[in-house]
């Protein structure tokens, strides 16, 4: 078997999140393992196998291929490898979940060729090569630079991951991580005041560091008031930094590319600055722009368009009102009078499929009127509908929420096809099957497939099947068996709980609890509600829906999700940062007042 050594010389090798044990290797399929667990447990279960096989061996041929010509001598060059002996790719390949097709692909062989042999071309095809930058970070390709670097530990790659999604530093398109505006600025923020904290060497310094002290050849006191009262201290470079720092100069990202227009991170997110006719005018960038994929012509765009905002295409015919393209945050919009009438102006957003610029003034009516009415919906008789939101064109019935295809048209998509993407909805949200009636309840019990696996539904009780249980087999007394096993267990933790409080651990312990204050009731939506303009508006969306807040019904996350075009992910992060900022705030409040 194959000995590793650890790589530091203190190090504690105790933040392995999972550590195979036992003398026997047992795969997903002998585990009856199903699910997210059995796709866990066979990357485990390879990568474990694989750290104690052979070292694949590979045999790579070039070979270099001369032509004369009449302009002299073209040369070529062919590569081949082939497997000599596969090793430990019998049991993993990075990337693959099927290691023997993955060998196959690895094999591509070279004819046998012979020095001096005269080739016969078939064929000639020139192909153009150009260099292309360097691919954009995915998550996993981030976490393995960190662990070449020495940048934080395994135990907080993701946190990191986490952190830098959660506060706009990164978003997701695909599997790619896309720098925005928003992390240049905090980079020009950190690398001009704590280029220290922030250099790739951090963690190893600061490991050493701790290692002298854990071996007694350093003070770990001093070292400490040093590193933040001393003269490059953090507490000094934050003094400084509030003191010297210029907020528009920070959120200045430069970029020989974009001259001669500026864009900056203000307080409502990037703006380009530029000029039209000799007048300054700036204007929002759009929230999915990334930084690598704007060019001057991309921000004269947006600044021209900006300019003749104020310039209306034509004249709703209804409302006699002028209609005008504008742009926010969230991309290009149509605005329907000027935006000092008294009100709300209705606006709607611009698909992304259409040119701003090339708006008629009969289409800009036509998405100004939305939503439009498509007919009823054959089963319930309510009015199924297609209108565009904030995250672009959908079909509605009741509360289930579809979003169109790249090549449905929101003017002029019908009836049948919104029935089909509602359909596709409800199908994709919707129990596998009902397996009967609950006896007591009368209310449906219901199969599902979740994160982890098959599960049975009865109202808000929710019990995974187990191991030797089939989906597809699975009865209904079976289904009831689990859900009061269930619910025997929530009783069960639930009077423990209270049995622990009301009995107390000790005398002291409960005199402690006699003593303390009294603890203020917890705030309430409505508490709360006063407080929702310290929200963006996307955070306030999520908080009002789930919350149920300025008079909407409070709904589950799935809808919530559904309504916004939001993974669940998302929502639930949007939620717990919303009511954080608004308990904070309402605490503010209450203390202020007394």
């Amino acid at each position: 078997m194959r000995q590793y050594r650890k790589s530091s010389r203190n190090a504690q090798e105790a933040h392995e999140a999972i550590r195979p044990a036992g003398k026997q290797m047992k795969t997903a399929d002998e585990h009856k393992l199903r699910g997210v667990e059995a796709k866990l447990y066979d990357l485990i279960w390879k990568r474990t196998v694989a750290t104690q096989m052979a070292e694949a061996r590979l045999e790579f041929v070039t070979a270099r291929i001369e032509v004369e010509t009449a302009q002299g001598t073209a040369s070529f060059r062919a590569s081949g490898r082939r497997v000599l002996f596969p090793g430990f790719f019998r049991a993993y390949v990075e990337g693959s979940d099927d290691p023997d097709a993955a060998l196959d692909d690895r094999d591509q062989p070279l004819p046998q060729l012979s020095e001096g042999e005269a080739l016969t071309a078939r064929s000639v095809e020139p192909v153009g090569h150009e260099t292309k930058p360097p691919a954009r970070f995915t998550e996993a390709s981030l976490v393995k630079m960190l662990e070449q670097e020495g940048i934080g530990r395994p135990s907080t790659y993701a946190s990191i991951l986490e952190t830098i999604q959660n506060r706009g530093y990164v978003r997701k398109s695909g599997s790619q991580l896309a720098p925005t505006f928003t992390a240049f600025a905090t980079n020009n923020l950190l690398e001009r005041e704590f280029r220290n904290l922030v250099d790739t060497e951090f963690t190893a310094h600061m490991e050493a560091s701790l290692d002298d002290i854990a071996s007694g050849e350093l003070e770990a006191t001093p070292y400490l008031r040093n590193f933040y009262s001393g003269d490059d201290g953090i507490e000094t470079r934050v003094e400084h930094a509030l003191d010297a720092v210029d907020p528009r100069e920070i959120s200045t990202i430069d970029n020989p590319r974009w001259e001669p227009y500026v864009v900056r991170v203000g307080r409502y997110g990037p703006y380009v600055e530029g000029e039209v006719d000799g007048e300054r005018v700036t204007t929002s960038l759009p929230e999915e722009a990334a930084p690598a994929d704007l060019d001057r012509d991309d921000l004269e765009r947006f600044v021209t368009q900006a300019a003749r905002g104020d310039e209306p295409i034509g004249t709703e015919p209804e409302s006699g009102m002028d209609m005008f393209v504008k742009r926010g945050p969230y991309g290009p919009y149509l605005q329907l009078g000027p935006d000092d009438q008294d009100g709300k102006p209705k606006r709607v957003s611009i698909p992304k499929s259409m040119d701003p610029g090339q708006i008629r003034a009969d289409t800009a009516a036509d998405l100004l009127a939305l939503p439009r009415d498509l007919g009823t919906h054959p089963e319930s008789n309510d009015a199924v509908q297609a209108g565009i939101g904030r995250y672009g064109p959908y079909v509605r019935h009741q509360r289930t929420y579809a979003s169109l295809k790249d090549s449905d048209d929101v003017l002029s998509v019908d009836l049948p096809r919104a029935l089909e993407l509602i359909a596709e909805k409800a199908k994709r949200r919707g129990p596998l099957k009902v397996l009967g009636k609950h006896p007591e309840s009368g209310k449906d019990i219901e199969l599902r497939d979740g994160r982890y696996g098959p599960y049975v539904k009865h109202g808000k009780t929710n019990a995974s099947l187990k191991k030797d249980q089939d989906p597809e087999t699975i009865s209904v007394e079976a289904a009831l068996e689990l859900l009061a096993e269930r619910e025997a267990k929530q009783a069960a933790r639930g009077g423990g709980t209270r049995k622990a409080a009301s009995t107390g651990t000790s005398k002291r312990s409960s005199r402690k609890k006699r003593a303390s204050k009294p603890k203020r009731p917890k705030a309430t939506p409505t508490d709360l509600q006063p407080f929702l303009g310290e929200l963006d508006e996307d955070v306030r969306e999520v908080v009002v829906r789930l919350e149920g807040m300025n008079g909407t019904e409070q709904r589950p996350l799935v809808e919530v999700a559904d309504e916004l075009g939001l993974a669940e992910e998302d929502v639930k992060a949007k939620h717990k940062r919303g009511m954080f900022k608004l308990r904070m705030a309402f605490g503010k409040a209450r203390k202020t007042d007394g």
